[in-house]
């Protein structure tokens, strides 16, 4: 009886992990497409493949970084951080999916496409509407401008 006892705790232990590691994957939240983040690039990585990057090229990449910025009209676009303070404006494959506005600040895993391209003042100046920023500083958007830029497959959220 002592050795069943001890069967069943020991059970019930093994059990109780089991189902702690099932909620903290299911905890996290996929959108657009599921993906495995396998090959994630550091900060680093991703800061030297934009930085050397030409206009209108383009490369597949995952990286983990924090969301700066989020459309805050139906979430269709966000802004990531970059190192040495530059930021990725990130768009989502032919608007499949949409991100919530309440993961300021969180860290996210993106899956995509990388590429660097030459942003027009129509462009600036809608994001910058979809953003909430006033007239005046809409206004003052007057040049294209050099974007980095990421086209995500796939967004883990995790919580």
């Amino acid at each position: 009886m002592k050795g069943f006892n001890i069967l069943l705790v020991f059970l019930f232990g093994i059990f109780t992990c089991l189902a702690q590691q099932n909620s903290e994957i299911s905890s996290s939240q996929f959108y657009g497409e599921e993906f495995e983040a396998t090959s994630l690039s550091n900060k680093d990585e991703v800061w030297q493949t934009f930085s050397s990057m030409p206009v209108s090229d383009s490369l597949n990449l995952q990286f983990k970084s924090k969301v700066k910025e989020v459309c805050k009209v139906k979430g269709c676009w966000m802004i990531v951080e970059l190192p040495k303070g530059e930021q990725a404006m990130v768009r989502f494959k032919d608007y499949g999916f949409f991100m919530p506005a309440d993961i300021l600040e969180k860290e996210v895993v993106l899956n995509g496409l990388a590429f660097v391209e030459e942003m027009s003042v129509e462009d600036q100046q809608h994001y910058a509407k979809d953003a909430g920023k006033t007239d005046i500083e809409i206004a003052k958007i007057t040049a294209p401008k050099r974007t980095f830029s990421f086209e995500a497959t796939g967004v883990l959220v995790p919580n």
